[in-house]
């Protein structure tokens, strides 16, 4: 009867778990995100040189770098030779974040962009487009329903 107790014993749910397996370590963590904010990791640094001219155009442009204490998780992963001392930076690269109302007009402003840039060297091709040797050929079909007669 011992044996069997101590058999029951050993037969528990943490015995019966499948044995955990190794992943690798992300690079970048992802942040535990707020409501109302997209984050991004913004160069602060490219092999241990200063980048302020980046960090400088992404401040401009409504990005502000996100305190250690909005993100706890991230507590131990600080760098205590950091020149941002109450920030997250990792690897030459600073935690930051945007109300989404900003990055959506971001890239309203960017697919504009984009858009008048296609317009304009289609623009350019056609222009320069002979009849007689096309850059594009358009091929035109029709369909007729009936006897056609």
């Amino acid at each position: 009867m011992v044996q069997n107790k101590l058999a029951r014993e050993l037969d528990t749910r943490e015995f019966s778990e499948r044995p955990k397996q190794w992943t690798q370590a992300e690079l970048l963590p992802e942040p535990d995100r707020q409501p109302g904010y997209e984050y991004r990791w913004i160069r602060v640094a490219t092999l241990n040189a200063a980048d302020p001219r980046n960090l400088s155009a992404k401040l401009r442009e409504g990005w502000e770098p996100v305190r250690a204490e909005e993100q706890p998780r991230f507590q131990l992963l600080v760098d205590p030779t950091s020149r941002f001392k109450d920030n997250i930076e990792i690897g030459g690269l600073l935690l930051c974040k945007t109300p989404k109302e900003f990055t959506v007009q971001r890239n309203e402003h960017f697919a504009k962009q984009t858009q008048a840039q296609t317009a304009a060297v289609d623009n350019n091709l056609m222009r320069q487009s002979d009849p007689r040797m096309p850059l594009f050929k358009e091929n035109k079909s029709t369909v007729s329903f009936g006897s056609g007669m």
